[in-house]
Order: C-alpha cells, then structure tokens, then sequence
C-alpha cells in the first residue's frame, strides 16, 4: 500500500552497497524504519531525502515489515544546524532519545511537534540548555517517567525550600529530606521552571533568561533523574559533554 507521511529522519544506517535503512519519526504514525534504495548513491533522488536533519513529505510502500520509500520532497533541510558542530550535537542528542525513548508505530502528534519545534528554535538560535531541558522534560512525560513536582511525596507539604530525590523520582520538603541522604536541595527557580517545563506550549516558548546556576542544577537534576529511572547512556550525551569541556 502506498501511503504519504510528513517525518523528520533521526536515524540512517547503511544497507548493502547502496541503500539505507532510515528512521523516520512522522505526524501519521510515529516512528517507523524505511529502506531507501539507492540512497548512497549521490545522483539518487533519495540521496538528500535520506539523510538525517531533513524534515520532509514522504511516499512509502507500508505492510506488516519494512517500508520502501518512493519518493520524498524536503520541506526543511536546517541548514543552520547542520553548519553548526554545537546545534547539530544538540539535534543528534533529541534524536536518540526520540530513538531510544519510543516504540514503532506509537503515534503521538504532540511529540511530533515538539521535536520539529525544537528544531526550528534550536536552527533560530534560542538559548540551547533551556531549549534541551524543556525536551527532556517533555519527552519523559511521553514515556512515562513523569517526575512528581506537585507537593512532598511523603507529606504531600508545598512548603519551601524543596529537595529533589533521584531515587523517589520527585520532590520532598525540608523535613522529609531526611529519608534521603542525597536529596538535592533545589534553588527556586529550579522548582518553578521544572513546573513550567511540564506544563507550556513549546510553540509558545518566549525569551526565558536563566542563571548560570539554575542552568547547571536543571542539567543536574535532569540527567541524574533520566540515568537511574530510564538506564539509558547516550553516545550523544557524551559528545556534548566533551564539548561543553573544550568551551
């Protein structure tokens, strides 16, 4: 059956001697594989389509295994990413965790247009960190590994200073810190943006200006929470934080 998808490629692997299996995650359907025949060729017509970065119309042959795209038409390239070694390791990193975080053919239109968002602000050059927060943020929601920032676990007080607990996945007051050790006692503005982060419309996104040191305690936070509750270990995590070392 011959069918037509907008998608955003996040994966391309070579395939024999000159194809490519391609990811595509799509409005219709989510993530699906795809074989683009040809593709490594560089006079191919899937050539450009193929590659990872392009968000384009796609025609693809679908049954029960492996699509075969027909033919395709680039709606956005990102250009400006792809110049760009910093932006485009950012791009890599929502793309394996839209890989690794969700399940062939699952549709979800929000995720879509959460990552196709991000992209155009990421290619815009809004602020990279705040940009990333808000998609880890959104993305393990999606998945189910919500972090709880509504009141104490345990008490369920909304009483300030708050700790952040790795293990319980949420916040605790002062007094029910004491259960766990390595709470993490959380500036203001670390509680206030993980709340907004839950609940905005990315499209809405503004100028958000955010401290050096809420910035550092978000990715703190975020990282620790996703490596103990998902188990993941990106390859595009440690990139980035070996670039963040030679800054």
């Amino acid at each position: 059956m011959l069918s037509k998808a907008e998608g955003i490629v996040i994966r391309s692997v070579d395939y024999g001697e000159g194809n490519k299996i391609i990811t595509l995650y799509t409005r219709e359907w989510g993530k699906i594989g795809a074989m683009a025949r040809g593709a490594k060729k560089t006079k191919s017509r899937l050539s450009s389509v193929s590659q990872v970065l392009t968000h384009g119309i796609y025609l693809l042959h679908t049954g029960s295994q492996l699509g075969n795209i027909s033919q395709g038409e680039i709606i956005s390239s990102f250009q400006e990413i792809r110049q760009d070694l910093t932006k485009t390791s950012y791009a890599l990193y929502y793309f394996e965790l839209m890989d690794r975080l969700t399940e062939e053919r699952e549709r979800n239109t929000d995720l879509f247009e959460l990552l196709l968002t991000t992209l155009q602000y990421l290619s815009a050059g809004k602020d990279e960190e705040i940009l990333t927060r808000i998609f880890e943020v959104k993305i393990l929601q999606a998945s189910g590994y919500q972090p709880r920032l509504e009141r104490c676990m345990k008490c369920q007080g909304n009483d300030l200073p708050m700790f952040f607990s790795i293990t319980e996945g949420g916040i605790l007051c002062m007094a029910c810190s004491r259960l766990d050790k390595d709470a993490v006692s959380l500036l203001p503005g670390t509680l206030k943006l993980l709340r907004l982060f839950q609940t905005i419309d990315v499209k809405r996104l503004g100028n958000i200006s955010v401290s050096p040191q809420t910035k550092g305690q978000l990715d703190q936070v975020l990282r620790r929470f996703m490596e103990t509750h998902t188990g993941l270990q990106l390859k595009s995590r440690r990139f980035l934080d070996q670039l963040d070392r030679l800054r």
